[in-house]
């Protein structure tokens, strides 16, 4: 059988979520359960504009689209935030799966979410938050991370991440890089979210097993029939499916039984609202 597929798919303007995606990847292969695919979400903004903005050049890593989410177990999401939400680069990737939600073609798929802010309170909470809808329309099951590393309770340093899912605090200016605490959250997520997807995979399995097993139970079985005055009534029985248009003897009685019930309970009825009639006249 297969290995479940994982997706670890980003958007990244200046390259901290996609180094942060470096070290999802390597949680996410770390129980050797699961195999990952990486992508980046389309840029929606212009040349000109990125550099304006002085946004750092692509790294090579084929683009998602959306009829590709079809082909993951589970999806590893992230992506920087705008004022506290998605930015629209992931909303159009989003908006592009209609076919899919009318299909039902996401449902059940595992995601989990990680985040990029500028400051330690620029939404790395409420960017997850906000995006619960997209997840909740498509039928999807939202995994957050938890307090899943001792780094999320350090308060001697700067460190991105929540329960929602890790992060990276750039800076208003961009400047700040991933911290290896920040990375070793990424990766415990990864791992985290690797095993989770196994599991659910797993029991779908399961439960497809259980399905044909109660068909087939289910099935008429064969019987062996053997003819007492025949002479070869000592030979092996023959297997034969048991006949389906043939009525017995207490078929019979029982259909004849039930005629005159239901001509008793129809008399029965018809005095009744005689009655009645009687009584309202």
């Amino acid at each position: 059988m297969a290995k479940p597929k994982v997706f670890v798919i980003y958007y990244s303007t200046y390259g901290h979520v996609h180094t942060l995606s470096q070290s999802i990847v390597k949680g996410v292969l770390k129980p050797g359960t699961v195999d990952v695919e990486l992508y980046q979400i389309a840029e929606t903004l212009s040349q000109d504009t990125l550099e304006k903005m002085h946004a750092a050049p692509k790294a090579n890593v084929p683009e998602i689209t959306a009829d590709k989410l079809v082909d993951a177990d589970g999806i590893l999401l992230g992506f920087p935030t705008r004022f506290g939400t998605a930015p629209a680069q992931v909303k159009a990737l989003f908006d592009a799966t209609g076919k899919l939600w009318a299909s039902k073609a996401l449902q059940g798929k595992s995601v989990g979410l990680f985040f990029s802010t500028g400051s330690q309170h620029g939404g790395q909470e409420s960017t997850a938050y906000t995006f619960l809808p997209h997840l909740a329309h498509h039928g999807m099951i939202y995994v957050p991370l938890g307090y899943s590393s001792l780094y999320m309770f350090d308060n001697d340093t700067i460190v991105g991440g929540s329960a929602w899912g890790s992060g990276v605090i750039a800076g208003p200016d961009g400047s700040l890089q991933p911290t290896y605490k920040e990375l070793e959250i990424a990766e415990i997520q990864g791992e985290k979210f690797a095993q989770i997807v196994t599991k659910l995979v797993a029991g779908t399995d399961r439960e497809d097993v259980e399905q044909q097993q109660e068909s087939a139970a289910a099935a008429p079985e064969e019987v062996a029939v053997v003819d007492s005055q025949s002479p070869a009534a000592s030979a092996p029985a023959q297997l034969v499916k048991p006949a389906t248009d043939s009525t017995s003897h207490d078929d019979t009685a029982a259909a004849a039984d039930s005629s005159v019930a239901n001509k008793e309970k129809g008399s029965a009825v018809r005095k009744l609202v005689a009655k009645f009639k009687k009584v309202f006249k």
